[in-house]
């Protein structure tokens, strides 16, 4: 990310949003120890990625994108092994699993397949398995993906509960805008560079004003009508404009009655990180397939096979 700096604090919630190509998956791949650096320095928990890269690795946990539990064993027997692989002590490793199944609300089903699960139960028990041998920084890949948006609102309680129990960082991706509502800062990621970082807030002032969102059957010579006749610049967003203006009230009946274009639709809200994104990137972000998620799987026994025992 050339010459870009990144400091993530102690017990944040950060989020990483950025399309296809973008960089993040290469940034967390980095910051997992997936891949090694070109150039720079990155550091996770105060070590060095590339110089003790099994430090990172004990001192960091992770929940895919895609299922990876054994859905042949129970819920506690996923656990068990984990704690087994990350050394764990025995006693330790059960008062954990648990205190950790109770966080999640899954202490009933502990002895049930977790092919016996659904995708939110599978996502609660791997967010607890992430954090069950300690680590600092939790690594999560769009951790509520494909999942219904009451699912998705309940894992983020148990993600805010663990990061207060377990005075744990949270590093995510996400391209549910509402979701990255959630994190105290977020970094805006586009053709390897950081165009932006900050709190939502802040991000939003960016916009500033009001954000008309107008849909006509020719966008293209409604964009172009837009900015002669009024100078402005109209976005194009999945074949609506979204025009930023400081008065929305005020424009929007103008806009209405002295367009040529026949207007199908029309809106007034206040700026979203939508439109933040579409500002400083000039496009939509798009969901994705996680390049992350599959790099992580081919490693993970490398990971996991040589990392330090406890």
């Amino acid at each position: 990310m050339g010459s870009t700096s990144l400091a993530v604090g102690r017990g944040e919630v950060f989020g990483f949003l950025g399309p296809n190509g973008a960089g993040k998956t290469t940034t967390i791949s980095i910051l997992c120890t997936l891949v090694r650096k070109t150039a720079g320095e990155a550091y996770v928990a105060g070590t060095e990625v590339d110089r003790d890269p099994s430090e990172v690795r004990r001192r960091i946990g992770l929940v895919f994108q895609d299922p990876s539990l054994d859905d042949q064993l129970t819920a506690r027997e996923n656990l068990e092994l984990h704690g087994q692989i990350y050394g764990v002590p025995s006693a330790l490793r059960k008062q954990r699993i648990d205190e950790l199944l109770q966080v999640v609300e899954l202490a009933d089903r502990a002895s049930s397949q977790v092919r016996t699960f659904s995708g939110g139960m599978k996502r609660r028990l791997e967010i607890a398995r992430g954090v069950l041998h300690h680590p600092q920084v939790l690594f999560l890949d769009e951790p509520t993906l494909g999942l219904d948006p009451q699912t998705r609102k309940h894992i983020w309680s148990y993600l805010q509960d663990v990061r207060k129990r377990e005075g744990i960082t949270l590093f995510m991706t996400t391209h549910y805008m509402d979701e990255a509502e959630f994190c105290d800062r977020i970094a805006i990621i586009d053709h390897g560079k950081i165009v932006a970082l900050g709190s939502p807030s802040e991000l939003k002032a960016k916009v500033g004003g009001d954000v008309v969102t107008v849909t006509t059957g020719d966008s293209r010579a409604t964009a172009m009508e837009i900015a002669e006749r009024f100078g402005m610049t109209a976005l194009v967003d999945n074949g609506s404009l979204r025009i930023e203006v400081p008065d929305g009230a005020a424009f929007l009946p103008r806009l209405v009655r002295e367009l040529t274009v026949p207007v199908q639709t029309v809106a007034l809200s206040r700026p979203s990180l939508d439109d933040v994104f579409l500002k400083l990137t000039g496009h939509a972000i798009r969901s994705e397939g996680s390049d992350f998620d599959k790099a992580m799987m081919r490693n993970m026994g490398r990971i996991m096979g040589r990392g330090p025992r406890r």
